[in-house]
Parts: structure tokens; C-alpha cells; sequence
């Protein structure tokens, strides 16, 4: 589908055209922090008073800078929340996965993607549960294969608007 062909219901706009709650992808924020004593604290209070929770993290640290990267549970108002804090970020889109049941999940998630030669870049844990299931965000080289391969073999994607859906 070309971008000038309408968008309305019924047109056939698929998911790699499409951006919002139900999106099958999840945007991680990269923010690039000086290595020093509570940076990480700083960047985390900014979201205090907000609906912004941070539903997943993790940490590269080097001796100068450290780059933390974020899931948010309101991935719009959170780049707002960090871009006003004048933090450098990149924004980038990763797949969330449900594990599935089994004594070896991610060995079942790896298979599948090892199958359609999709290489893992990144992987950390989510600290929500969507669905009451563990996931797993995973940066991938080829996300468009990684969701249609991940689809076809019954996985389950977690979307945007998964991540806000057990607030109070």
C-alpha cells in the first residue's frame, strides 16, 4: 500500500504502516547519561507524578557515559518527559513477547527466530507481567520477519497498549 491510498476502515492498512496501542512492536528509549552518582536517580523522578511507569530497564555502563534504555508504559508522553529534561535519546522499536509455557521458553523463542535467520541484538526481561505471562523485549535485526515468524508459530506479541493495561 503506497502512503497516499487512504487509511480508513476497510483500506487494508496493515501493522507496518500503523503506529499507536496496538502497534506489534514496543519503543525502547536509549538515554545517554554522564557516568556519575545519581544520574540514573535524576532521569527515573522525572517520570514521578506522571502515568509514566517504567516497565522495563537496562544498563550498559562505560567509564565515561552509561546508556540506559527504557520501556515506558506511555511511550508518548514519556519521550516528552525526557526530551524536556534535555536528555539525548534514540527511540527504537523492539518486539515484546509473551514466553510461553514450557521448561525451556526461551529456548522456544531463540528456535523460531534461529529458523527464519533473525539475529538477536538485545534482550531484557519486562517487569509487568501482560497477560499475568513473563515476557521478554528483544531488539532484533530484521523486526518485520521476527513478528511474522513469531506470529506464525503461535507466539503471542505484546503491543503499547499492553504494557498500560493492569494500571489501577
Amino acid at each position: 500500500m503506497s502512503i497516499g491510498e487512504g487509511s480508513g476502515e476497510g483500506s487494508g492498512l496493515g501493522f507496518a504502516t500503523m503506529r499507536g496501542r496496538n502497534y506489534p512492536s514496543i519503543r525502547q528509549f536509549t538515554v545517554f547519561l554522564e557516568n556519575r552518582v545519581g544520574q540514573l536517580l535524576e532521569v527515573i523522578r522525572r517520570f514521578e507524578g506522571s502515568k509514566v511507569r517504567i516497565v522495563a530497564v537496562s544498563i550498559h555502563d562505560s567509564s565515561e557515559c552509561a546508556f540506559v534504555r527504557f520501556l515506558l508504559s506511555h511511550p508518548e508522553q514519556g519521550r516528552e518527559i525526557l526530551e524536556r529534561a534535555g536528555l539525548a535519546l534514540i527511540e527504537t522499536d523492539l518486539l515484546g513477547v509473551e514466553l510461553p509455557k514450557g521448561s525451556q521458553p526461551l529456548l522456544q523463542v531463540c528456535t523460531a527466530l534461529l529458523q527464519a535467520e533473525v539475529n538477536i541484538v538485545q534482550a531484557y526481561p519486562l517487569l509487568v507481567r501482560p497477560h499475568g505471562r513473563p515476557a521478554v523485549a528483544l531488539m532484533v535485526d530484521n523486526l518485520d520477519l521476527a513478528m511474522d515468524t513469531l506470529n506464525d508459530q503461535g507466539f503471542s506479541m505484546i503491543t503499547e497498549g499492553d504494557l498500560q493495561a493492569d494500571e489501577e
